[in-house]
């Protein structure tokens, strides 16, 4: 039987947000998967912009080289918890999968939300 344990995203200190300081890839990371075969973290992601621009956000999902990888989305300026990856699941790997972001402008994108990690 599989047991499902909430976790916080791998690159948050303390479930705190993570500032996107990334502007090209590879991006800030936001999360790590695990390096064992049987485990799928189920990824929540939400972006806010404190800035008074909209901005763009990519997201890099397991890799950098693809187009097939990227999410994009504009988040509108002084917006909040924008969902971006609603429980996406990245699978374990001898090679851990990363999630990561870069947005148009550095600092003004934060990335908050958590991990459902099945195992």
């Amino acid at each position: 039987m599989a047991t499902f344990t909430k976790q916080i995203l791998s690159a948050s200190t303390d479930g705190r947000a993570i500032k996107v300081a990334g502007t090209a890839t590879p991006g800030t990371t936001i999360h790590t998967g695990s390096t064992t075969a049987a485990t799928i973290d189920e990824v929540w992601l939400y972006a806010q912009n404190t800035d008074t621009t909209a901005r763009k956000l990519t997201i890099e999902w397991g890799g950098t080289t693809s187009p097939d990888d990227l999410i994009e989305l504009t988040v509108g300026p002084e917006s909040g918890l924008v969902l971006v990856a609603p429980g996406l699941p990245i699978k374990g790997n001898a090679t851990a999968l990363v999630v990561r972001a870069f947005a148009a402008s550095a600092n003004v994108i934060t990335i908050h939300g958590y991990v459902n990690r099945i195992a």
